[in-house]
């Protein structure tokens, strides 16, 4: 760990002019209540700022912004060519503060600044750019009509969007929703979790000053239960896109339906199958990216790996390979330390619930083979070893429930058709991976498999041009692609007599 470099990055946090208002029209200003709530950084549970907590007189105001600027055409009447060029200015932004968004991100919900800068960054910015890229590149459609008939169909914006983005990537899950659906035409509300708004709060500046009009992007932080819950009830709000729970995904479509029956695209949990085959081409890959795919980001990741499965044939040799890169690599650092792999949970709340998980797998039989423990506590942080349990069966709480923490479950099969079952036995179906060097069998598994991204021989491999979404519990309609823009868009059939 180089003590220099953490302390000039500590330096840095020092000089930061850290933003805690939100952004309406065009300006930030305090909640019209005056309520503010404390943004607690989970290195250190030092205090980074007081922020804005909006309610309801907030989402009225920025709904009436973002609908004001909506009707004037001024965003949504705009030639394609030149919402491009603003977005794209709106991404060198991005990349020209990119130490100091990264800086805030790791601040604000403890990732490593190693991870804030290489992935969290370049992401937002690509989200945002590749995004202005498609829009001057989508065409409508002509229908075949008879010679004396003309038949358009035509797509236009949807009007006000509301989007409620997570705590776990903020900035990146906040521009996967702004780059479609500002390019398209629409007005948004943004509304941050209370746990990690910094980010947002600050892009929201970098849009107006790359050309975006006041009022087409709205930033309001606050709780789910009172701005979240009044933007998803209101009755000029067209579209609520949302990443997060199951749990609040469900609650959101029954507010959609006691309002104005808003179209909702919900991106929602997971627990998400590595499977493991004794003919993988390269186990000790295969190790390795098992230990990635639970232990990056702290876990907190909607795509974690959490289930591994192994073919029994290899499984002792295959757990000892992954709790051996756990130890060697995904160990709990500074998130100030550019080396560290492993930052900090985000919070108290969602550290007492990863040790709950660990202790109840414990408690049903488990056994525990690496991690398990709450470690850096002199720091004042909330740092958890990523923990590896074996003898997990399909009934714990750890192999059902979704975590969103570093804990992985061990669990082993016989034949093909038991690993498909066992990784289809769940409420969730978001991501799943397969290692094998036979390609018929990662093919059928690919077919058999009910997830929306199927990884093979690797694990979170995609870029913008994937689309990213779920079946079952885990949400519907898709992030990234084109298919993205389908969310933010409305079809219209024209036909015409000649």
């Amino acid at each position: 760990m180089s003590q220099n470099i953490i302390k000039d990055w500590e330096t840095h946090a020092r000089e930061l002019q850290i933003e805690g208002r939100c952004f309406i029209n065009g300006q930030y200003r305090e909640a019209r209540q005056g309520q503010t709530f404390d943004c607690i950084s989970p290195i250190d549970q030092r205090l980074l700022v007081k922020v804005a907590s909006c309610d309801q007189d907030d989402a009225e105001l920025a709904v009436s912004s973002a609908r004001q600027a909506f009707e004037s055409g001024v965003w949504s009447r705009l030639a394609p060519t030149r919402r491009k060029a603003v977005l794209l200015r709106f991404a060198d932004l991005i990349a020209e503060h990119a130490e100091e968004l990264a800086l805030l991100e790791t601040l604000d919900m403890g990732k490593p600044i190693g991870d804030s800068l290489a992935v969290d960054v370049p992401a937002t910015e690509r989200a945002i750019r590749w995004s202005a890229e498609a829009i001057d590149k989508i065409y409508d459609e002509v229908a075949a009509t008879a010679h004396n008939e003309l038949g358009l169909v035509t797509r236009e914006p949807v009007g006000v969007v509301a989007a409620i983005v997570p705590w776990n990537f903020p900035m990146m899950m906040a521009c996967w929703k702004l780059g479609p659906a500002l390019a398209t035409g629409n007005s948004v509300i943004l509304k941050p979790s209370e746990k990690s708004p910094l980010t947002a709060i600050r892009l929201a500046a970098l849009a107006l000053e790359a050309g975006l009009p006041a009022g087409v992007l709205n930033v309001l932080p606050g709780y789910g239960h009172t701005v979240g819950k009044a933007l998803a009830l209101h009755m000029d709000v067209d579209t609520l896109v949302f990443t997060g729970s199951s749990r609040i995904a469900k609650q959101l479509m029954v507010y959609a339906g006691e309002s104005n029956m808003k179209r909702v695209w919900l991106e929602a949990g997971g627990k998400s199958p590595n499977i493991v085959f004794a003919d993988a081409p390269d186990l000790d890959e295969a190790a390795r990216a098992a230990a990635a795919a639970i232990a990056f980001n702290q876990g907190e990741v909607c795509t974690a790996g959490s289930r591994l499965l192994v073919e029994a044939s290899i499984k002792d040799m295959f757990v000892e390979k992954v709790a051996s890169a756990l130890q060697e690599t995904w160990q709990p650092g500074h998130p100030l330390d550019p080396d560290a792999r492993v930052g900090a949970l985000v919070d108290q709340g969602q550290t007492e619930t990863v040790l709950d998980y660990i202790r109840s797998a414990q408690e049903e039989g488990a056994r525990l083979v690496v991690g398990g423990r709450q470690v850096r506590q002199e720091s004042g942080g909330f740092f958890v070893e990523p923990t590896l349990f074996d003898q997990v069966t399909s009934d714990m709480r750890i192999a059902r429930e979704e975590i969103f923490g570093p804990v992985l479950s061990v669990m082993t099969f016989e034949s093909f058709e038991e690993a498909i079952a066992i990784a289809n036995d769940t409420i969730y179906g978001l991501a799943a991976a397969v290692w094998t060097r036979d390609l018929s069998k990662a093919h059928l598994a690919s077919k058999a498999l009910r997830a929306g991204s199927v990884w093979v021989n690797q694990y979170d491999g995609g870029d913008m041009t994937a689309p990213f979404g779920g079946f079952k519990q885990s949400g519907n309609g898709r992030d990234k692609s084109l298919h993205a823009f389908d969310k933010y868009t409305e079809l219209k059939a024209t036909w015409i007599k000649l």
